[in-house]
């Protein structure tokens, strides 16, 4: 009487066949190439950063990613129980670092994308793609325009002074926007002033601090996202 096999059976054959699918070979190409297109997107990372002080370890931590990452996709490639059985491993996951940058996210899910791409196979693809979002990270996160927004702050006596002031800096700069007035019995008149210069010239900065009753003016380069 011949032996009856059942699902879970199927099942478990299923899972001991696939579990050996990939071969050591393909997995340390994937994972290499993860590795040094990690250096690479580290490397992006660091060159386009234009914040106050750069993280190494965040640097790190795509490079990480992106092994990471390879090494999730070929083991749910492999095999259909890991990854059922990572979905549900990973849904439990929660992300509580807050990213400084909004630039950081791309980097972020970059790194994520080449080590999914990576573990599914298509190493020429995330190469390709790596270098192309590499060039355009480059040219776009470093392209420094000539029309970069600067902050005037300037403490003056009273209203004459301020309408000289403004009228100084109505000559002198291509645009101004007050952002903000503040009147004080003591201290006098504070303004900050949004201002967008011409051919990148700071000398009418001098010109305001010597107009009589101006008590100080301070120019200051912003990147307009914590100002309002």
């Amino acid at each position: 009487m011949g032996q009856t096999i059942n699902f879970s059976d199927v099942f478990k054959s299923g899972f001991l066949s696939n579990l050996t699918a990939i071969s050591v070979t393909d997995m340390l190409v994937a994972l290499g190439v993860a590795f040094c297109l990690g250096l690479f997107i580290m490397a992006v990372h660091k060159k386009t950063f234009r914040g106050v002080m750069y993280s190494h370890t965040f640097g790190v931590s795509l490079m990480a990613l992106t092994l990471i990452t390879t090494l999730i996709i070929l083991a749910i490639t492999s095999n259909v129980v890991l990854s059922l059985g990572m979905v549900g491993a990973l849904s439990i996951v929660r992300f509580r670092s807050a990213v400084k940058e909004p630039i950081d996210i791309a980097f972020l899910f970059w790194s994520i994308s080449v080590g999914i791409i990576l573990g599914a196979g298509l190493i020429t693809l995330a190469v390709v793609g790596s270098i192309i979002i590499g060039i355009v990270m480059i040219l776009f996160v470093n392209y420094d325009g000539q029309d970069n927004p600067y902050i005037l702050v300037v403490n003056c006596q009273d209203e004459i002074v301020e309408g000289d002031v403004l009228e100084k800096v109505r000559k002198s700069v291509k645009k101004h926007v007050i952002k903000s007035k503040t009147v004080s019995a003591k201290t006098g008149i504070e303004m900050t002033i949004e201002v967008r210069l011409k051919e990148m010239t700071t000398g009418f900065v001098n010109e305001i601090s010597r107009i009589d009753g101006v008590q100080n003016a301070v120019l200051v380069s912003y990147n307009g996202e914590y100002m309002g």
